[in-house]
C-alpha cells in the first residue's frame, strides 16, 4: 500500500492565526468594557438601579447582527474569486473598519453619549462580522482534514495571544472612583485600551497582508487536499453539491445544539462576569480571572493534540466539558475570587480542549467549495446562543440575584455534555504522527483504508 504523508506548514498556520488574534483582542476589551460602560451610562440618564436585564438587552441585539451575517458572509467568500483570494479581500476591509471605529466606543462614553456607544457597538459587530467567518475559514482552505485539529490548535494560540494582551489592557486601564457606595470608571483612561487595540490589530493585518498569498498557497496545497479527502472522518463520503448522509446530517445537527449551548452558558459568564465581580466580590479585579482563563486556554492549545489524536474530538470535547462543568460546580459554592480564579484556570484548558475539537467536526462534514458556509453553521450557532443568553440572564439576575450566576452556567453546560454524548464518530485506525522540522508536522496513515471500507 502506498504510503502519502500530509505535512502542516506550521509557520503559514501561525500567519493565518493573526485575523484570529485581531479577533479575540478587540473582542476582550470589548467584552469587558461595554456592560460597564452601558452600566453608568444607563444610572447617568435614568438614575441608579440594576439595570442587567436591559444590558444584556442591548448586548444581545448587537450580537444578532451576526446570526444573519456570518452565514451570509462565509457563502459569499465560498464563492468569491479575486486577485487577493475569496478570504483576503473580506479580511482586509472588515479589520480596517474595526479599528478604525473601534476607540469611538470609549470617546462616546467619555462623553456621556448613551445612544452613541450602543450605535458605535452595533457598528463594530457588522464590521467584525464581515470578516470572521471567511477568516476563519481561511485555515481549513488549505489544510488538509486529518491536520486541522492541529491547525486550528495553533490558530487558536494565536488567537488567545490577542486575547491576553487584551485582557492585559483591561487590567492596567481600569481605574476607577468612589462617591459614596458606588465606583466609577475614570472616563479618560478608558480610551486607551481601545486605541491601543486598533494599533495592534493594524499590525497584525499589515503581517497578514505580507505573509498569506491566498491564490498561492491554495494552488500549491492542492494535491494534500484531495489526499486529506479520502482520510476523512465522515461516516460517508462528502463531496460538492450532494447532501450529506443521513448520520452525518444528525451528527450535524447535534453538533450545532451542542454549541449553542456550551456558549450560551459560557457567554452568560463573559458578559456579566466584570458587573458580577463588582456586585459580589467587591473588586474590579475580573480581568485577573479572565486573564488566568486565557493564559491556561493558551497553554493547553498545542498539548491538547495529542490528547486529541489518542482519543478522538468527541471524547475530546466530552472531557472538555467536564473540565468546565466542575469548576462551575464549585463556583456555585463560593464567593472568592483566589478561587474563583483557580476554578478558571481548570476551566480554560477544558475550553481549550473544546475549541480545538469542535470546529474541525464541522468542516469534517464539508467539501472544498463550502467551508465558508460550514464555518457558517459552527459560527451561527455561537452567535444565536450570545443573542439570547444575555437577555435570559439579565432578567434572571435582576428577579433572581447574582446567586444564580454561576447556577445557570452550569445547567446549560451540562446539557450540552448530554447532548453531544449522543454524536456518532466513525472508528479510524490511529494516524500517526512525526515532527520534521519546526515548520513541518508529518502525518502518515495508509490513504486506501477508506476504499477498501467500501468494498466490502
Amino acid at each position: 500500500m502506498e504510503d502519502k504523508p500530509l505535512k502542516l506548514n506550521t509557520k503559514r498556520t501561525i500567519w493565518i492565526g493573526f485575523a484570529f488574534f485581531t479577533i479575540l483582542m478587540l473582542w476582550q476589551v470589548y467584552n469587558f468594557y461595554c456592560p460597564l460602560f452601558l452600566e453608568e451610562l444607563f444610572d447617568s440618564y435614568f438614575g441608579a438601579d440594576n439595570y442587567s436585564y436591559i444590558i444584556g438587552l442591548v448586548m444581545a441585539l448587537d450580537n444578532i447582527l451576526a446570526l444573519f451575517m456570518l452565514p451570509l458572509f462565509g457563502n459569499l467568500s465560498d464563492k468569491t474569486h479575486t486577485k487577493l483570494g475569496k478570504r483576503m479581500p473580506y479580511i482586509i476591509a472588515g479589520t480596517i473598519v474595526s479599528l478604525v471605529l473601534f476607540p469611538f466606543i470609549s470617546l462616546l462614553f467619555i462623553w456621556n453619549s448613551l445612544v452613541g456607544v450602543c450605535v458605535m457597538m452595533g457598528l463594530i459587530l457588522i464590521a467584525m462580522n464581515i470578516y470572521r467567518a471567511p477568516a476563519v475559514a481561511l485555515m481549513p482552505d488549505v489544510t488538509p482534514k486529518p491536520l486541522r485539529a492541529k491547525g486550528n490548535a495553533i490558530i487558536n494560540f494565536v488567537g488567545y495571544l490577542g486575547a491576553i494582551l487584551g485582557t492585559i489592557l483591561t487590567m492596567i486601564f481600569n481605574k476607577t472612583y468612589k462617591v459614596g457606595d458606588q465606583s466609577f470608571l475614570v472616563r479618560e483612561v478608558t480610551v486607551w485600551p481601545f486605541v491601543i487595540t486598533s494599533v495592534f490589530m493594524l499590525v497584525a493585518l499589515i503581517v497578514l497582508i505580507l505573509r498569506v498569498k491566498e491564490n498561492k498557497i491554495i494552488e500549491e496545497t492542492r494535491e494534500e487536499m484531495a489526499i486529506g479527502e479520502k482520510m476523512a472522518e465522515t461516516n460517508e463520503k462528502v463531496e460538492d453539491n450532494k447532501p450529506l448522509s443521513k448520520l452525518d446530517r444528525r451528527n450535524l445537527w447535534l453538533l450545532i445544539f451542542s454549541v449553542f449551548l456550551w456558549y450560551f452558558a459560557f457567554n452568560a459568564i463573559e458578559t456579566f462576569g466584570s458587573t458580577y465581580a463588582k456586585e459580589v466580590l467587591q473588586t474590579t479585579k475580573w480581568g485577573l480571572v479572565t486573564s488566568i482563563l486565557a493564559i491556561s486556554s493558551l497553554i493547553t492549545f498545542l498539548p491538547s493534540t495529542k490528547l486529541i489524536g489518542k482519543v478522538g474530538r468527541k471524547y475530546s470535547i466530552m472531557i472538555g466539558l467536564g473540565l468546565m462543568i466542575i469548576p462551575l460546580f464549585v463556583c456555585v459554592f463560593i464567593s472568592n475570587i483566589i478561587v474563583i480564579a483557580i476554578m478558571f484556570a481548570i476551566a480554560g484548558a477544558g475550553w481549550a480542549i473544546i475549541n480545538v475539537s469542535s470546529y474541525p467536526m464541522f468542516v469534517e462534514l464539508s467539501s472544498a467549495g463550502n467551508v465558508g458556509k460550514f464555518t457558517g453553521y459552527y459560527y451561527s450557532a455561537s452567535q444565536i446562543a450570545q443573542s439570547i443568553t444575555p437577555i435570559i440572564i439579565g432578567f434572571v439576575l435582576k428577579w433572581i440575584g447574582y446567586k444564580a450566576f454561576f447556577p445557570y452556567a452550569l445547567v446549560f453546560m451540562t446539557l450540552a455534555l448530554i447532548v453531544f454524548s449522543f454524536i456518532s464518530v466513525k472508528k479510524k485506525k490511529p494516524v500517526a504522527v512525526e515532527e520534521k522540522d519546526a515548520t513541518h508536522i508529518e502525518v502518515k496513515e495508509d490513504i486506501n483504508i477508506v476504499d477498501e471500507d467500501e468494498k466490502q
